[in-house]
This record gives structure tokens, sequence and C-alpha cells, in this order.
């Protein structure tokens, strides 16, 4: 689970601040500027990695070294598959995040909080609530910000602090 969870983070941060609120609820659905439907379509393709730091309690800075691709489509699925180098890898469990082949992977859906700038995500077949269990929990929030074609996804820990710090570029 922990694994999954350092791709997730990364992953978290996928809707864009560039979006505003949401639509009322019972209201019509908006699909100009500002809707969910916009944010979706701005994330809708397939991103790379192009870096991602942990920073697991008492420990230094993990900085991972290798490379990743982000899938998103338009109805919010999201397969996350991210290579790791030997040392990479090491480093990584030896915080409590395991890996397989050097592999971190998940595969689930996000759900888009336009207005607290937040993505929930969720993996196929684990529960989406409980209490955070590690700074790479699932159920932390994931804080967007995007500049230009860069997406940054930060996690915090409860004192505000990052977490984890990834960014991802949009493919053409």
């Amino acid at each position: 689970m922990k694994q999954l969870a350092v791709i997730t983070i990364c992953v978290a941060a996928l809707s864009t601040g560039v979006f505003g609120a949401t639509s009322q609820k019972g209201g019509p659905v908006g699909t100009g500027p500002g809707s969910l439907a916009a944010a979706r379509k701005h994330l809708e393709g397939r991103w790379s990695l192009i870096g991602y730091e942990i920073f697991p309690p008492g420990q230094p800075p993990i900085r991972l070294a290798g490379e990743g691709t982000l899938t998103y489509d338009a109805f919010g699925n999201l397969e996350v598959h991210i290579r790791v180098n030997e040392t990479t890898a090491a480093l990584l469990e030896s915080s409590g995040i395991q890996t397989t082949d050097g592999m971190l992977s998940t595969v689930g859906r996000t759900a888009i909080d336009l207005q607290a700038r937040t993505l929930t995500y969720f993996l196929e077949g684990q529960r989406p609530l409980g209490a955070p269990s590690g700074p790479l929990a699932l159920n932390r929030p994931r804080h967007w910000q995007v500049e230009g074609n860069v997406l940054t996804v930060t996690t915090r820990g409860d004192d505000g602090q990052p977490l984890s710090i990834g960014r991802w570029s949009k493919m053409p």
C-alpha cells in the first residue's frame, strides 16, 4: 500500500488551480472554463514525470531517480507507473515504501474538488476513508499548482509541511 501511495501523491494534484468553483449541487452541469468538465479535459492525456521528492520523518529527503508516466482519462480514471533505479528503490524501502522490481504502479480513480484545490485518489479495492497512516497515506489531501505545462502536486502533513512534491509535464 505504501508503494502505491508514492505514486498517488504525485497524481493527487492533477486538478489544476486554473479552474474556478464547482457547479452548484442540483444545478446544471457546467462545461465551460471553471467547470469540473474543463478540469477533467485539462488533465486528460499522458503526463511525464519531471521530478519527485519524498520527505520521510526524521530522514533526509528522497529524490526519485527514474522515469514515470501518468495517464488520466475523461472519466477521472488514473494509471501511474514509475520505474526507479536500484539505489532509489533501496532508499524507498528503508523508509517503508515498497517497490516491485523497482516499479511503483497504481490504478484508480479521482475525485476533484475545485474549490479546495485538492484531489482525492481512490485505489481499486481499497476503502477511501480512514485515519491517515503515515506521510504518504492515500486519504491525505493532495494540493496542486499549475504553471504553464507543469503540474506540481504537494502532499502536506498535519503540521502543513510538505511530505512529498511531484512535478509532471503534459505530453503532447
